[in-house]
């Protein structure tokens, strides 16, 4: 029915991208490109990102570059992913009385990589679910509460069937997704006669697939727990025991010569979700090793990568770890003596900011209100749209930058090349992160999708160890008549 990756990309298979950064939109010999000079609206074109990991850090980003507008259009092969697309931004962009940081980069990661997560997580889902069912349903309440997302370009059809999947989220009925047997199901169907040996399966990936593939950073203990349960994030004490629901998607099954959809898990089950915001990070400190072993672990570094995008999302500032400011302010430590009523005081003065806190986070009672983004526009275009947007004049010579997931790259063909900018970026996600396929699939992988792009008109740079690349970037420069 379905192999390990599965038939629905719920995560990205490369780490996220700044897609303004000049290593990003700059061709492999760094050519300056016209994207990065003149341009007041950059308009970006996912294709099968599977996430809205770029999203989110070229959002959270913008500040270190030009500013300018940012337009996003999302193409995806199902509806669930445009789902989750609209959860997580309502999320990132919650007020900050409503949730705070950290509060919002613990739920983000539960929902974002675990089959099981904590009743209050999917109470905040089943919450939101009414909200996502208002905004697909009544633009104007969609311009009210999160105007940089467009939904006015997908059909009818497709509207109705998100309306659907919220509606699905909504229902706390766990019988109607009884995800840790679909799971378990699909491990002794993909095992076979190895289930019953599958910890050394597990391991065996780890050491002879994920860390050749320069993924150490994340531990064989969180690893191999994910494979087994399906639970990638635990960042706080707690029963993770309630099916998340955003992860459920049909496929279509064959019984008895009839073609049935069919309800389930059909997502990734040998990568993992770490490699989106895992294994990469600005700060290095989290990189250290003691005994050539990382003292953090994967989840420590998608923690805090998402923290910093929380962070620059509202301040426009590089995020700094309160403990290492509180490090720098306090070089040394000093003892002094508290009287009984200052100690009173300060129980008081706690109890009531504590109080105010939880009156102001509490938005049961409230409309959702969203962080304003006055320079970006999200717009959300039909299932496997591509080859219709040349047919259309309006995105002709529109996209600076078009991205290209691994599975969906053979789409980069020169019936494309009408919607190009005159200069164009394409990045195609690379297979190097594919488990499933060997070292020298990977090379080959590249040598494919270079053929494709040079087709294409695209400009191709060799690289050295391709099969170490996690994008591959060409430039496209249309031929000015002369």
């Amino acid at each position: 029915m379905t192999d390990q990756f599965g038939t629905i990309t719920w995560w990205g298979f490369t780490p996220a991208l700044d897609l303004q950064d000049t290593d990003t939109i700059s061709a492999l010999n760094n050519l300056k490109l016209d994207t990065d000079e003149g341009k007041d609206t950059l308009n970006i074109l996912l294709v099968g990102a599977g996430d809205i990991r770029h999203i989110l850090q070229t959002i959270a980003r913008s500040y270190r570059h030009k500013k300018r507008k940012l337009h996003f259009y999302i193409i995806e092969t199902q509806c669930e992913l445009y789902c989750r697309d609209l959860l997580f931004m309502s999320l990132f962009l919650e007020l900050p009385n409503r949730m705070g940081l950290q509060e919002k980069a613990e739920l983000f990661l539960e929902l974002y990589g675990n089959l099981l997560v904590r009743q209050q997580s999917m109470e905040y889902v089943q919450k939101m679910s009414n909200e996502l069912i208002k905004m697909v349903t009544d633009f104007d309440y969609l311009e009210k509460t999160l105007p940089c997302i467009d939904l006015s370009q997908l059909k009818f059809k497709e509207r109705d069937f998100m309306e659907g999947i919220f509606k699905f989220w909504r229902n706390p009925d766990p019988k109607f997704f009884d995800v840790e047997k679909m799971w378990d199901l699909r491990l002794q169907r993909d095992l076979g006669v190895r289930y019953d040996t599958r910890d050394n399966v597990f391991d065996w990936d780890y050491h002879m697939r994920l860390v050749e593939r320069e993924g150490d950073i994340i531990h064989a203990r969180e690893y191999k727990n994910w494979r087994k349960y399906g639970i990638a994030y635990e960042p706080r004490e707690g029963n993770y025991d309630v099916p998340n629901r955003t992860l459920a998607s049909g496929v279509l099954v064959k019984h008895e010569g009839e073609r049935l959809a069919k309800r389930g898990y059909w997502g990734d089950m040998l990568v993992s979700p770490y490699i989106s915001f895992g294994i990469h990070s600005e700060d290095k400190t989290l990189f250290k090793k003691n005994n050539n072993m990382y003292a953090k672990m994967s989840w420590h570094v998608s923690e805090f990568n998402i923290l910093s995008l929380l962070h620059e999302i509202i301040n426009k500032e590089k995020y700094v770890p309160p403990q290492t400011e509180e490090t720098k302010e306090n070089k040394t430590a000093t003892i002094t003596e508290i009287t009984e009523e200052e100690e009173n005081e300060g129980d008081n003065t706690e109890k009531t900011d504590s109080t105010e806190t939880a009156s102001q986070s509490n938005p049961a009672k409230d409309e959702y209100e969203s962080l304003p983004l006055d320079d970006v526009k999200i717009t959300f275009l039909p299932v496997m749209s591509v080859a219709d947007l040349p047919r259309k004049s309006k995105y002709k010579k529109l996209f600076d930058i078009i991205y290209f997931s691994n599975s969906l790259v053979h789409l980069l063909t020169s019936d494309l090349t009408p919607i190009y900018a005159d200069t164009a970026t394409i990045i195609a996600e690379s297979a190097r992160y594919m488990l499933q396929l060997k070292d020298e699939k990977v090379g080959e992988f590249f040598q494919k999708v270079k053929g494709i792009a040079e087709k294409a008109g695209c400009q191709v740079y060799e690289v050295d160890e391709p099969a170490k690349q996690n994008y591959l970037k060409f430039t496209y420069r249309r031929q000015q008549a002369s």
